[in-house]
């Protein structure tokens, strides 16, 4: 703790809280129906930016980019901290603004390195890859819910090709709350969220419930 509180190791502390900020921020996001993360994707960036490159090679578009922010500041801190304890234990820790750029540097292969793992495992939304109407008609996992008419929770679904999609959707009209867990039918969308019903029953006594095919 004393360490965490130096001067010369703000810069890696401030990263620390803000790292455990967001992962708060976007929890109590997700339990209000939608995610910071896809509000940031959604913004976009400038293809003609002087850090485009530097994001494609950190794997943006592979994973969010609220991820990748969350990752950078957790690799920065940790090597923050590491590099001023060795600094300690041999002689005395670094000025802060020299510690700094050796952290970042090293933070970015780090980031690259475990985004393209992450990538395997953790689902986003990737309408924006897709024809939104090609998801009408396909059976989805409610994930973050229930699913009423107000704020959209989201859903689970496979499209044709068998890669997993997170989609916001609200339920229908004339539907009760629809449980995290259950099985429901996307029917139509408004703008990117989807209306979704409880699945028909042929459809949940289906052995893949999560892919129903199209014609």
């Amino acid at each position: 703790m004393q360490l965490f509180l130096a001067p010369e190791c703000l810069p890696f502390a401030i990263a620390a809280v803000m790292l455990a900020a967001l992962t708060a921020i976007e929890i109590a996001c997700l339990l209000l129906g939608f995610s910071l993360g896809e509000v940031i994707d959604k913004s976009g960036m400038d293809d003609h930016s002087a850090i485009a490159g530097l994001l494609s090679w950190l794997n943006v578009g592979g994973v969010p980019v609220l991820i990748l922010i969350m990752l950078f500041l957790g690799f920065f801190a940790m090597t923050g901290f590491i590099l001023q304890s060795l600094a300690q234990a041999l002689w005395s820790p670094l000025p802060a603004i020299l510690a700094v750029l050796p952290a970042f540097v090293l933070s970015l292969p780090a980031v690259r390195v475990s985004s393209r793992s992450i990538a395997r495992i953790v689902p986003r939304d990737e309408t924006y890859a897709v024809d939104l109407s090609d998801f009408i008609g396909r059976s989805a996992e409610v994930s973050v819910g229930p699913l009423d008419q107000g704020l959209p929770g989201r859903v689970r679904v496979k499209d044709r090709h068998g890669n997993w999609h997170t989609l916001r959707a609200r339920a229908g009209k004339s539907e009760e709350p629809i449980a995290i867990g259950a099985t429901v039918l996307l029917v139509d969308h408004v703008s990117n969220v989807y209306v979704a019903i409880r699945a028909p029953s042929d459809i949940l006594a289906s052995k893949n419930p999560s892919s129903m095919e199209q014609p």
